[in-house]
């Protein structure tokens, strides 16, 4: 068994792939984070990216990786490849425009 201190210098970090609806609207966000709670609260009180400024937006789906590469290659993949985008869409329920 390790010793306690081991235990609690030992800590996960995890990295997000995440989409976010308009509250008011059908338009969506997809984003990349490190910490998923800091960025939603960002981006709903006007500290977020200039696309999602203004407006309220809700958390709807995340997915979480234990490499910074490895969620960025998913964001990536979702925001640059129709097919993997409309899959996820498809998964949710939403009408993929």
């Amino acid at each position: 068994m390790l010793p306690a201190h081991i235990y609690l210098n030992w800590s996960i970090s995890l990295y997000y792939v995440y989409l976010l609806k308009r509250v008011d609207e059908d338009i969506y966000y997809l984003g990349f984070t490190s910490d998923l709670k800091r960025r939603v609260y960002e981006h709903n009180n006007n500290l977020g990216c200039k696309t999602t400024k203004g407006y309220s937006w809700s958390l709807i789906y995340y997915e979480s990786y234990q490499t910074e590469h490895l969620a960025r290659v998913r964001e990536n993949k979702l925001k640059n490849n129709r097919g993997s985008k409309r899959a996820l869409y498809n998964r949710l329920g939403i009408k993929f425009k």
